[in-house]
């Protein structure tokens, strides 16, 4: 109790009333918290201010062509030689048997090892270290298109591409101007070759490209590939127009039903019954005539049809679907195939070197169907492909055919069509005039 009461006396005296007790204690808290704030403050940003800011530079991380980080591995880019085989190209590098066999079976559907061409590129990459361990291969499939396999861990091959940016573009040309043929005329104009094929795919129903004459003139707007700042493809052909003799054949892209088609400024499909040419390359050598003088016989007789000069070999194709009625061999025709299409319609294709798979009498074909090959059998000069059509029994000249077209436009779908042909018509004026404008400038 002494203890207690003397406690009691010392407080009586630092603290004589309740008032003085409180303003105390509330000096001690505003000291206590000064020394702290006081021990976090930066005294030397408050004396001598805000130092310069340093600036340091993160390195940009580098990746090839085939988005693989350039400081990560060693790497080694290889030519495929002709008729080198997987194994002779992977074993030195490390790679097993066993995974070379794994690779040519297991993943044949992502791509198959016997489509490796020669000349095409295959990039490797080695671990930067002294093992130089072989993680990964890509073959460059194409342009575009690539191939990779990763030998870490478990196999594994997939197949990507690189990222393609497409350009609208225009060409113009006219044969005999820009070149004798339709390819020279695109050609000339330092246009990728891809340009042309995607020109006859358009217009294979309508124009026999071996037929065209000087004068005859195209427009074009399509989409061009790009990929790593070149060009390395066409992709599609929007908008056409093709002088064909004196008569301009429009043509314009349209998705109906899921597909995509070409029709007319009428809506009327490009697409035809049959093909304009049984050939995809070859030169006309000899024409309908009611008078010809034969090679051979020497002497004047018909030859109603349309001789195709073509290396032999070349495949000859149906220009329409039908039904084989004629697979025969003769002096004359040699080994000859006739089709019949329709009621109206039948088709000849005669000295064939041999005949194509499954063509017997009896057998259906279909448009563009391989139904022989190009060859000199019969009384022949040298190989061609002589090519007859009989329209109800009567030869007529196949160059002066007009085929029904099919899958025409539907009505509903008018509307939409109408707008793009208007939209396309304005884009060939509006680059006609470029193109004037950059003639007289120069």
């Amino acid at each position: 109790m002494a203890l207690k009461e003397q406690l009691l006396t010392l407080l009586k005296r630092i603290f004589p009333t309740t008032k003085k007790l409180i303003l105390r204690l509330l000096l001690v808290i505003i000291l206590a918290a000064a020394i702290w704030i006081a021990a976090r403050i930066n005294w030397v940003l408050i004396l001598h201010g805000y130092p310069e800011p340093v600036i340091v530079e993160t390195p940009v991380q580098q990746f090839d062509e085939f988005k693989f980080p350039v400081d990560s591995f060693s790497k080694e880019i290889f030519l495929v030689r002709a008729n080198q085989n997987l194994s002779e190209i992977l074993q030195p590098r490390g790679i097993s048997l066993q995974i070379i066999d794994k690779i040519a079976r297991e993943f044949r559907y992502v791509f198959d090892v016997r489509d490796i061409r020669s000349n095409n590129e295959m990039h490797f990459y080695y671990t930067p270290d002294s093992l130089h361990h072989l993680e990964f291969m890509v073959y460059k499939k194409n342009a575009i298109e690539y191939v990779v396999y990763d030998f870490r861990d478990s196999v594994l091959v997939s197949l990507d591409q690189k990222d393609v940016v497409k350009e609208v573009r225009y060409l113009e040309g006219e044969i005999g101007k820009d070149g004798p043929t339709i390819w020279d005329a695109v050609e000339s104009q330092n246009v990728h070759g891809s340009l042309f094929y995607a020109i006859i795919e358009v217009y294979q129903w309508m124009i026999d490209e071996y037929s065209i004459n000087r004068g005859d003139k195209f427009e074009v707007i399509y989409e061009d590939q790009i990929v790593d700042n070149e060009s390395v493809g066409v992709g599609k052909v929007l908008a056409a127009r093709f002088l064909y003799g004196k008569k301009w054949i429009e043509a314009y892209q349209f998705l109906q039903n899921g597909k995509f088609g070409y029709f007319n400024e009428r809506g009327e499909s490009l697409k035809r019954a049959f093909l304009a040419a049984p050939l995809s390359s070859a030169k006309i050598s000899s024409r309908f005539s009611n008078s010809r003088m034969h090679p051979i016989l020497r002497y004047r007789r018909p030859h109603h049809g349309v001789d195709y000069s073509a290396p032999s070999g070349t495949p000859v194709m149906a220009i329409g679907d039908g039904k084989v009625v004629q697979r025969s061999f003769d002096k004359g025709s040699g080994n000859m195939v006739k089709i019949k299409h329709d009621r109206n319609f039948t088709s000849g294709y005669m000295h064939l070197s041999r005949f194509g798979p499954g063509i017997n009498v009896g057998s259906y074909v279909t448009q563009g169907q391989i139904i022989g090959y190009v060859g000199s059998t019969g009384l022949s000069t040298g190989p061609h492909l002589d090519f007859r059509i009989w329209k109800g029994g009567q030869a007529v000249d196949p160059l002066k055919v007009e085929a029904p077209p099919v899958e025409p436009l539907e009505s509903r779908n008018k509307p939409a069509f109408d707008s793009i042909v208007k939209s396309y018509r304005a884009e060939f004026e509006k680059y006609r005039l470029e193109a004037k404008g950059l003639s007289g400038n120069l």
